[in-house]
């Protein structure tokens, strides 16, 4: 039975459907690439044929117009900045591109100051199948629901394996994303609701590059989503009202040729980065996301703490409270104690694939205080030094501990 929210979101999806096929007979996505306080990124492009054919440096397809607001600007690119907006205020917005409308959406600028913040999270998530699908679409109800609230969602971060290859038994064999044909069906289609409206802000996994599938396969990641900052980056901050600082990392060891190495190292220019981004952070709320979880029950990957150890004292030394990571198919979250130095450390893999062992015999060992083996994403909260982590799917998340318990969600991180 659908309700009268579902409803409206299957009008503007299809809507959306409608308009993408009008010009040049091809299908065109278009999506919010970045949103600050006054002003907001839309990008367009197709995902049929061989070239790069949408992100920043894609070919244009021709000149296009955007309209918002009773104003319009002209551009040649697949992308155009919207300047001057107002803080924290609705723009409805329409790509037209060579005198036909592509698509239209309705993005929200940031606020100057604020109190709250609600956003997703979401890894493990671009293999193109029905559980992506769903999970997805749990994900555009959930905006809807929230999207004339007091505190809609701003933006989705992800922790990493945006795209997966197909496998051939259990090889990944082709479709890897390193052309942009292999975006549609795994990224662009399934949250063309969400991209209307909300930026994607990444972090790359394993599966982004060649540390498990193609070296080709990051040069696209970085061109297809639109980074804080306006430019591509495998490493970034940025920041929300004042309220919460955001540090997305790179802990692969995925290289743009050649043969793969660390990027994450001690004596690398990443780590250097960082330590100088978080000193000079004064948010009350430092977050951190990235793939490779240290602290993590399995059932597949051990923790990367051995290799992140560096990392993970840095974040408990300026006082990070909380760091969303992937790579594990399920949801975790640990204990705060001294040896995860104080952070509410959360695995969110499983956006589009779960893992269904069981870690319970694990987790005491691994500072793992819950665990669930379902597919979600994470909706996170937060009211001033109060953050509020819930798991949702399209069928409830059980969340247990070592014994088997239920235990109630959210997930509450306490910022002081």
């Amino acid at each position: 039975m659908w309700t009268a929210t579902g409803k409206r979101l299957l009008a503007c999806q299809a809507l959306a459907v409608l308009l993408a096929g009008g010009a040049h007979g091809q299908k065109f996505h278009v999506y919010v690439g970045e949103v600050q306080a006054d002003s907001a990124v839309i990008a367009w492009g197709t995902t049929a044929g061989e070239r790069n054919t949408i992100g920043r440096v894609s070919a244009s397809h021709g000149g296009a117009i955007v309209k918002w607001n009773g104003r319009a600007i002209a551009a040649s690119a697949n992308w155009a900045r919207l300047e001057g907006l107002e803080p924290d205020r609705e723009y409805p917005y329409e790509v037209i591109l060579e005198g036909q409308p592509i698509g239209r959406g309705s993005v929200r600028t940031l606020p100057a100051a604020s109190r709250q913040l609600a956003f997703f999270v979401i890894g493990d998530y671009g293999t193109g199948g029905q559980d992506q699908r769903r999970i997805a679409a749990a994900m555009a109800a959930e905006l809807e629901k929230r999207r004339s609230s007091s505190n809609p969602v701003r933006f989705v971060l992800t922790t990493g394996d945006n795209i997966y290859a197909n496998t051939l038994f259990g090889i990944p064999a082709s479709g890897s994303g390193d052309e942009d044909r292999h975006w549609g069906r795994k990224f662009f289609e399934p949250y063309r609701g969400i991209l209307a409206a909300v930026p994607f802000y990444p972090s790359p996994g394993n599966h982004d590059g060649n540390e498990s599938e193609s070296a080709g396969d990051l040069p696209v990641y970085l061109d297809n989503f639109f980074f804080p900052g306006g430019r591509p980056a495998r490493y970034y901050r940025f920041s929300y009202g004042g309220l919460a600082d955001f540090f997305s990392l790179d802990t692969t060891e995925n290289t743009l040729g050649g043969f793969t190495a660390p990027f994450y190292t001690r004596e690398g220019e990443q780590f250097r980065w960082l330590a100088g981004a978080l000193k000079s952070s004064t948010a009350p709320w430092k977050i951190a996301y990235f793939h490779h979880p240290p602290f993590t029950g399995g059932p597949h990957h051990p923790p990367s703490l051995p290799q992140l150890g560096h990392i993970v004292e840095l974040l408990g030394q300026h006082r990070v409270r909380a760091v969303f990571t992937g790579h594990e198919h399920n949801f975790q979250f640990s204990l705060r104690n001294q040896q995860t130095r104080g952070i509410q450390w959360v695995v969110s893999g499983a956006g589009g694939q779960r893992r269904r062992q069981d870690i319970r015999r694990n987790m005491e060992a691994e500072q793992i205080a819950g665990w669930a083996p379902e597919r979600h994403f994470l909706l996170v909260e937060i009211e001033d030094l109060t953050m509020r982590i819930t798991p949702l799917g399209d069928k409830p998340v059980l969340v247990r501990d070592k014994n088997g318990r239920m235990v109630p969600m959210p997930l509450v991180v306490d910022g002081k």
